[in-house]
């Protein structure tokens, strides 16, 4: 439940207004808006509920692959991953296919292939069939998404622990 101060009229105040004129709306009165905690328990129960991750004290799980380490913050039986992921300086993600969508946000340090650099606060997508081999000269930390497991040339897995994807 969000409590907007006077001055500042609630989100259906701009209904009929432009994307931007609401944007802006919404921009302009964040900062003044204050939320109110409201208890919903969740119908179905635990299998509805939202999950939250203290991921700063997560520890880091070592890869195959040197030098990379990971941190899986989702997965599921059809192979839909979201997982941060720590590349020292020099790391190498060897030559791999992507068997579906994946999306990369780089947080820190720069992730490079013979496409481009994806640089901090950068993102890069590669549709299924995509191959490629990463490196990350100066080291990175990256959110990675994908839909199903890469396919590694040589048959490594990112995954160590037996039954994870």
């Amino acid at each position: 439940m969000h409590e907007y101060p006077a001055g500042c009229p609630a989100v259906g105040a701009t209904r009929g207004a432009s994307t931007v004129q609401h944007f802006d709306h919404l921009h302009r009165c964040r900062s003044q808006r204050r939320v109110g905690r409201v208890e919903i328990e969740a119908q179905g129960g635990r299998q509805l509920a939202s999950r939250y991750l203290d991921v700063p004290n997560m520890p880091w799980e070592t890869t195959e692959f040197p030098g990379i380490k990971i941190k899986v913050l989702y997965s599921d039986d059809s192979g839909i991953t979201t997982a941060l992921f720590k590349l020292d300086p020099g790391a190498v993600v060897p030559l791999h296919e992507h068997t579906a969508l994946e999306q990369t946000y780089v947080i820190e340090g720069t992730l490079e292939d013979h496409e481009g650099v994806c640089g901090p606060g950068q993102f890069v997508w590669r549709p299924a069939g995509n191959q490629h081999e990463a490196v990350a000269p100066n080291g990175a930390v990256i959110l990675g998404f994908f839909l199903k497991p890469n396919r590694f040339a040589y048959g490594e897995k990112f995954f160590t622990e037996e039954g994870a994807r």
